[in-house]
């Protein structure tokens, strides 16, 4: 039979051995947790002013379709062009060739938003269904969105190009 001297006693010797540090799940937990805080930070910090710039370039991607629908559909000739500071009635484009009865905006969601059609005066939307490429380059501010078409398929946000003019 072992015998121990007086407080020389075994099990609270591993009891307090475990009781040391944190065990690998609880390190993964709070690592979890650290990590999804941080990106919803991220997400919450990002930059309004390019935001609202992108939701002006999808709104805009949606109304260029819609109107190359009717085009297309109607058999009818029709053009976006961005209107200039000379425009009479505020605009700030306009969809030339589709009836007024299609009535779709010509104004931006927002104040600072300014457009440049990349090597023409419009954008052409129909009535064929095969068009040249055509590019958009949405600004606010020192902000750019690019929007591009190929010529078939839907208007989309492109990546800048290294020599866009």
């Amino acid at each position: 039979m072992p015998t121990s001297a007086p407080g020389n006693n075994r099990l609270r010797l591993i009891t307090a051995v475990r009781h040391r540090g944190f065990t690998l799940i609880e390190l993964l937990v709070v690592l979890a947790i650290v990590a999804i805080a941080s990106s919803l930070v991220v997400v919450s910090m990002r930059d309004s002013a390019q935001t609202q710039l992108e939701e002006e370039a999808e709104r805009l991607s949606a109304l260029l379709e819609g109107a190359r629908t009717e085009a297309r559909s109607s058999g009818i000739t029709v053009r976006w062009e961005p209107a200039g500071a000379e425009a009479s009635d505020g605009a700030h484009f306009r969809f030339i060739g589709l009836p007024r009865s299609s009535n779709l905006p010509t104004h931006w969601l927002r104040e600072g938003v300014s457009a440049e059609i990349i090597g023409a005066r419009a954008v052409l939307l129909g009535p064929e269904p095969i068009l040249p490429a055509q590019r958009i380059v949405l600004s606010r501010d020192q902000r750019r969105v690019m929007l591009a078409s190929d010529g078939l398929a839907p208007f989309a946000r492109a990546p800048f190009a290294e020599t866009t003019p």
